[in-house]
């Protein structure tokens, strides 16, 4: 576990880097802080985080993105710079204030058009696109309920093609992985949903997965990238 004092540190050199970067995108922090006033959790992806997003979206030259888990619209929004004027990024969010915020953030952000939110459980919306035999999928961010990341991995390596990126977010949650998920109250249904899927992660052969911890603004936790094969 990370002491308080290192976390005070980290964080401080997330938003130093963040300023030298010049990280912050004016139209994306205004949303950020319209998805707060409207009382959305401060759970998004920092602005490194998100950057990150966006350059791997453009590195792996991505034109089709999914996305679990739209909150505000924050990381959908780096989604879609990284996808540039042709590509898509499809969302799926379950709380209908969420979805509507994300809608508002991304006509706020001019990134509207590339975007479209699908709302409801995701799991259906999966099954809906996959119904639907949609065209495979470049990049998919899995950022949602931990409790079905092993549902929404096993549905997004159907909705992909070899190659496509998986990014699995939230992976450590300040060292509750290594624990007994019983300790966790209610949290255990998402420290089991997490140390499920890096074991699905291991296991399954239609991927090669890796995983990295992260400190910052956000505390400590961590992201599992995957390829698939």
């Amino acid at each position: 576990m990370i002491h308080h004092s290192a976390e005070r540190d980290a964080g401080a050199v997330d938003e130093y880097l963040e300023r030298e970067l010049g990280l912050r995108v004016d139209a994306l922090e205004a949303g950020r802080e319209h998805s707060h006033s409207a009382g959305l959790p401060r759970i998004e992806v920092s602005p490194a985080q998100g950057k990150f997003l966006q350059l791997l979206a453009e590195i792996t030259g991505a034109r089709r993105v999914l996305e679990i888990g739209t909150l505000g619209g924050y990381s959908t929004s780096w989604l879609a710079r990284g996808v540039g004027e042709a590509g898509t990024v499809i969302s799926c969010e379950f709380e209908p204030l969420h979805a509507s915020v994300a809608r508002e953030n991304l006509q706020r952000a001019g990134l509207s058009e590339r975007v479209e939110i699908k709302l409801g459980a995701a799991q259906g919306s999966l099954d809906s696109l996959l119904s639907k035999r949609v065209a495979p999928f470049d990049l998919i961010f899995i950022d949602a309920d931990k409790r079905n990341n092993v549902a929404y991995l096993e549905r997004a390596v159907k909705l992909s093609r070899p190659g496509t990126v998986l990014v699995l977010d939230n992976v450590v949650r300040s060292g509750a992985v290594l624990d007994d998920p019983a300790r966790h109250g209610t949290q255990e249904a998402d420290v089991r949903g997490i140390q499920d899927s890096l074991r699905w992660l291991r296991d399954d052969p239609r991927v090669s997965a890796t995983a990295l911890q992260t400190v910052g603004v956000n505390g400590w936790d961590g992201f599992a990238l995957a390829r698939v094969l």
